[in-house]
Parts: structure tokens; sequence; C-alpha cells
């Protein structure tokens, strides 16, 4: 008797949990959401995205830089073609890097710096700012949890 009540109660711990908003955080760009991995400390924007074989779709890594600089991001050890697009304080795009290749050279993967200071950087599967039609000036939406500039 225990036992079926005790799978009822977690059960329902389980489903409240699910409808409190235990989704992940996401990012809107060119009126499509993207679920975002946050890179907000030295740590794990050297780390970014090395070592993975893909990434969903709708999916995104967001780096989060303390101030507005110039930022240069390459492919070290990465292993999947990634579209590298640079904000700036006020989450407008100011540099796009599309189509960057996967590298395996180590120290030797080529920098691709951004055109102007930037403070937001999001990397998403190549192609998909081509496909969202992306320009210089698109901003870029944060949802709940991501606070703000």
């Amino acid at each position: 008797m225990f036992l079926p009540r005790l799978m009822v109660a977690c059960c329902g711990l389980a489903l409240s949990g699910c409808a409190m908003g235990g989704s992940s955080p996401w990012v809107e760009l060119g009126g499509q959401r993207f679920e975002v991995e946050v890179a907000d400390d030295d740590a794990e924007r050297a780390r970014g995205l090395m070592f993975r074989e893909e990434m969903a779709a709708d999916h995104g890594m967001l780096f989060i830089h303390e101030s507005q600089e110039p930022l240069a991001y390459w492919m070290k050890n990465t292993r999947i073609p990634l579209d590298i697009l640079y904000f700036d304080n006020d989450r407008k795009l100011v540099s796009q890097r599309r189509d960057t290749p996967p590298c395996s050279l180590g120290d030797n993967c080529p920098p691709y710096p951004s055109n102007v200071p930037a403070r937001y950087v999001l990397e998403l599967n190549a192609g998909e700012a081509a496909k969202l039609g992306l320009k210089d000036g698109a901003k870029l939406k944060f949802g709940p949890g991501l606070g703000t500039p």
C-alpha cells in the first residue's frame, strides 16, 4: 500500500516540476526560437561546443561577456560547422561569420573576429543565418531568466 502511494506522489512532483516552467533558456532571432546553452564564464566560453558531434536544429550556444569589446572566436576541436553571430550591448547583430568549418588543427585553427565590438555571441548550426535571412541590425530577444544587458 505504501509503495503505490509513494509512486503516485513522486509522479505528481515530477509533473508539477514540468508545469512550473522547468524549461531551458531560449533566445529568439529572425522570428525563430532557439533553445540555448549559456556560456557566461571563462571556462564555459573556452570549452564552447568543442567535441560535439551534432546540435539539434533549434538549438544553439549563447556566449555572454561582461562588456562589449572586440571579440574573436575559433573552431578549435569543433566538429560541426557553425554560424557565429556577434551582438552588441543592445543585442543588435553587428557581425556574422557564416558557415565556419570544423577545425582539428588545435592551436592553428584560424580566428573569426567580429567586425566591431560585441558583447553576446550566438553559435547556431551552419546555414541558419542564411535560412533566416539575417542582416546586420537584427535584434536578439532573450527569453525569461537570461536577464537584461
